[in-house]
């Protein structure tokens, strides 16, 4: 059986395919397939089909579309019903998107070695991809596997076009610059396609058009974001202009690696903070022009400070083309603050062999080198959970092209005196705010009882995690009312 995702969904079986079409059969099967092996509750199914309000009859509804998925497979066993929810058990090599993850991992470990096989391998990863994947699908779980699918296949991009001009493919001939062309109007603020382009413009003998390039890059970058174009292709530029070799072998033609994409899934119904994250996007605004600062994120425990900085780090992450990292501390529990050593030593394994091929032994050294692979470049780094401003300093990029957020349930006084840090104190959710957030986790239930829901707001201190907690409790109870679960919680 293969299971076909990159395009037009399919089962295809050894007796015939079968189309995966609607919404609502596309979206049980991706989410499915999204976890594929584990279970899924019932509760995540009915809210990736129904949105944030399925109705009393959402369980008997999904219940007949697992059937109609069963009889499509052919073999009943491969989706199961437990106490946990359903599971979709596939074998390796069954889903297209494992397979092309596997050929894209691949054909990079062979770029440097033998280009052409490496080529040969990424062109047959992409040459998966029929489509867009989960086209017009707005479910957060979907959403998230199909960005970082979508990187990867940028990035599969990159490496292809990079290992065929360093296999001599590239020289010369107008397929390379053809291909490298339309995807550069497609992301025009992907540097390192520009930097592709310019070097097969350049190797064909087409110094100006490779000049020309470099101009509109720069123009596209300025406008958008507000900055220059990062050291490697002004690089690019000035071996152009001197009539220096360029090209594979150096940084700006050279296979790259995957872009980091660290970020922790999206916040299902994140609600309110509309003044927060506009605070955030400003301070992004202002940094392309006076350099970024340290923004620390400060707040009680469960006021909703991680939340606040995943859900906008994913609203803002196409500012940060070269990818975003991310790290818990562990400075807010019981379990010991991770080190800056541990976590710069993430970092540079995440940030590819310039980073993580060997790695010093000093904290101060992994800070250096950290320091040095991030100069330029457009990264968002997410420092989670900090425990104190000693913790945070070496975690610091030392150039002005990244952002960093810092979360903490500290003031982290320290981080705003000498590093000119800007805090952002998150308080509680207004009392508007906490209703809508019930009412998106309990639907009809919420509606139904507003004076309970209004109990469960006071007794959770308008707390955005306790009133999660509070919302799953209530579902987990479906025969309770909320008016009885609020009295159990005053009884606490």
């Amino acid at each position: 059986m293969e299971f076909v995702l990159l395009g037009s969904m399919e089962i295809r079986r050894k007796d015939g395919t079968e189309e995966v079409s609607g919404r609502l059969r596309r979206t049980l099967l991706g989410v499915l397939l999204a976890r594929a092996g584990e279970a899924v509750p019932v509760d995540v199914l009915t809210g990736a089909l129904w949105g944030d309000h399925p109705d009393e009859r959402a369980g008997a509804r999904l219940q007949l579309h697992v059937h109609r998925l069963r009889t499509v497979l052919g073999e009943r066993d491969r989706l199961s019903f437990g106490p946990d929810g359903y599971r979709l058990r596939t074998l390796p090599g069954e889903v297209d998107a494992e397979r092309f993850e596997t050929l894209t991992a691949e054909g990079m470990e062979l770029a440097e070695r033998d280009p052409l096989r490496a080529a040969a391998v990424l062109r047959e990863a992409l040459g998966l991809w029929r489509g867009e994947l989960f086209a017009g699908l707005d479910v957060p779980l979907l959403g998230d596997w199909a960005h970082r699918l979508t990187e990867r296949r940028l990035a599969a991009y990159e490496a292809l076009y990079a290992a065929e001009l360093a296999g001599g493919d590239g020289a010369g001939g107008g397929g390379v610059v053809t291909e490298l062309t339309a995807l550069v109007r497609e992301h025009p603020l992907r540097e390192r396609l520009h930097g592709l382009l310019m070097t097969a413009l350049y190797r064909s003998g087409r110094r100006g058009e490779a000049l020309a390039v470099y101009r509109e890059a720069r123009e596209h970058l300025v406008a958008e974001l507000g900055l220059e174009p990062g050291p490697e292709l002004r690089e690019l530029e000035r071996r152009v202009l001197a009539g220096e070799p360029a090209g594979p072998g150096r940084r700006a033609g050279g296979p790259a690696p995957l872009p980091p994409a660290q970020l922790p899934a999206d916040v299902p119904r994140f609600t309110g903070r509309e003044a927060e994250l506009a605070a955030l996007d400003r301070l992004l605004a202002g940094s392309r022009t006076t350099g970024p600062v340290p923004v620390v994120v400060a707040g009680t425990a469960g006021v909703g400070k991680t939340a606040l900085t995943v859900h906008w780090a994913h609203r803002a992450r196409a500012c940060f083309p070269d990818g975003q990292l991310y790290v818990d501390l562990a400075g807010g529990g019981p379990d010991r603050p991770v080190t800056p050593g541990d976590a710069l030593a993430g970092f540079l394994r995440a940030l590819g062999p310039e980073g993580g091929s060997t790695m010093p032994r000093e904290t101060a050294e992994r800070a250096a080198r950290f320091r040095t692979l991030l100069d330029g470049r457009r990264l968002l780094v997410v420092l989670d959970n900090a425990h104190s401003a000693e913790q945070v300093r070496p975690l610091l990029p030392g150039g002005s092209s990244c952002v960093v957020l810092v979360t903490s349930r500290n003031p982290l006084t320290g981080l705003v005196v000498r590093e000119g840090a800007h805090r952002l104190s998150l308080e509680r959710l207004p009392p508007a705010d906490a209703r809508i957030l019930v009412r998106a986790l309990l639907g009809t239930r919420a509606i139904a009882e507003p004076r309970a829901v209004d109990t469960l707001i006071e007794r959770c201190a308008r707390l955005p995690l306790a009133l999660r907690i509070a919302a799953e409790l209530a579902r987990s109870q479906p025969s309770r009312t909320l008016t009885e679960l609020a009295g159990d919680l005053a009884d606490r």
